[in-house]
């Protein structure tokens, strides 16, 4: 077969990359809204849209249905108040406390009716059991004093009453024991990291480009706060149903999506926005998955970013997807790290921007076979005259052009305008 016909099973998508427009000094910039919110969720083509396995805010599609077993919520009681929406949360906290004062104004105002102490009220030589309970309400009010050692010192106790006694070393213990596990979960509830995860921000759209001479999946992560994620380490899911060789179906089989475990790579120091990458190799899911595969696959890829909070030390979830409609081919994200004086500054701004890049529209097995045939794959920018490589070539900057500061790709600022700033 002639090699230009080789050449032809991959071609390459017809890219500008010279377009990329020169960003404007700051005093030039005019105001601009920057969005913060991760759950953020760009407009959908239009067409049906997919049921989403988790959505782009990290919540989880599924619902149980048809438990039968409900009694194992009430084993875990203390997880299941936990989990529980705020105004049922409230509800029960105030119903329990209101409970208990009611029972132990029921038992005292029983003891003192059984003892004839509500018909000796206006008796000066009658000693009962708690001095100036004369009813229901008054003995409501002592339980209340009781439980809450408010004391107010109207109502007390006397010694003449051994069942008082014992009934008031009851409610005082039963008591403690309701106010830990009641202050306990309200305060599980209030400090619970969730809300921590709001300020953890997906990219909108995952990208595939080439990366060192390789198809890559790559998708943004960042975090809007200064007190940074401890131990942040971050995952990804491919969700896909399959079909087994024996004929098995398995719906939304979960397939790990290596993003550096081997390298360690998946642990982050999450101070700038980093873009997390996904080589496509023999082991990845998408060896064989060509550009034009990818608007007919039906897949889903889940992401999690997980870290202890700075401030608590509690354990935060961030999660967030790409259906494959959000997954753009021939693109690479656009550098949002600026260098200034006497620091890096961040631009949101441009969190979500991506800018199309030549790249290879056949899948990375096709890509690894013609490379290993001795194949230079070449590329046509958008005027179809000049011809790139593959194959990086290192330019070294001659006296006029400037030399980038760093080599990460994520940076605008270069040594001649630090050099021209002076």
């Amino acid at each position: 077969m002639h090699p230009e016909s080789k050449m032809s099973t991959c071609k390459f998508m017809n890219q500008d990359i010279e377009n990329r427009g020169n960003k404007l000094p700051k005093h030039v910039q005019g105001p601009s809204v920057v969005v913060t919110n991760r759950t953020v969720v760009m407009a959908e083509p239009e067409r049906r849209r997919r049921q989403r396995y988790v959505e782009k805010d990290g919540k989880c599609n599924v619902h149980h249905g048809n438990v039968r077993e409900t009694y194992r919520y009430f084993t875990d009681i203390f997880t299941t108040l936990v989990d529980l929406k705020w105004r049922f949360n409230l509800l029960v906290f105030t119903m329990v406390y209101t409970i208990t004062w009611i029972f132990f104004g029921f038992i005292w105002w029983l003891i003192a009716y059984i003892r004839g102490d509500l018909d000796h009220v206006e008796d000066a030589e009658w000693t009962p059991c708690v001095d100036k309970l004369n009813g229901f309400v008054s003995a409501f009010l002592f339980s209340i004093e009781t439980e809450t050692t408010i004391g107010y010192g109207y109502r007390v106790i006397t010694d003449k009453c051994p069942e008082g006694i014992i009934l008031l070393l009851v409610q005082a213990i039963l008591g403690s024991i309701v106010n830990a596990f009641m202050v306990g979960c309200m305060f599980v509830k209030i400090s619970q990291p969730k809300k921590r995860a709001e300020t953890l921000m997906f990219s909108n759209m995952a990208v595939i480009s080439v990366r060192d001479g390789k198809l890559c999946l790559m998708f943004r992560v960042g975090d809007l706060r200064n007190s940074h994620i401890v131990e942040a380490s971050i995952r990804a899911k491919l969700i896909k149903s399959k079909q087994t060789k024996e004929g098995e179906f398995i719906p939304l089989n979960q397939t790990d999506i290596n993003v550096g475990f081997d390298t360690g790579d998946d642990r982050l120091f999450l101070v700038s926005p980093l873009i997390i990458c996904h080589e496509f190799n023999e082991q990845s899911p998408f060896w064989e998955m060509s550009k034009d595969q990818l608007g007919k696959e039906d897949f889903e890829i889940v992401v999690i970013l997980e870290g202890m909070v700075e401030a608590t030390g509690m354990t935060c979830q961030a999660r967030s997807s790409y259906v494959e409609s959000e997954v753009l081919w021939g693109h690479r994200f656009m550098p949002v790290l600026t260098l200034e004086e006497g620091f890096y500054e961040v631009d949101y701004d441009t969190f979500h921007n991506t800018d199309e890049t030549p790249t290879p529209s056949c899948s990375a097995k096709e890509l690894a076979e013609q490379k290993a045939k001795g194949e230079n794959l070449q590329l046509l920018s958008t005027n179809g005259k000049n011809k790139l490589n593959l194959e990086k070539q290192v330019k070294e900057p001659t006296d006029n052009e400037a030399e980038p500061i760093v080599s990460n790709g994520d940076v605008c600022k270069t040594k001649m305008e630090v050099w021209g700033s002076v």
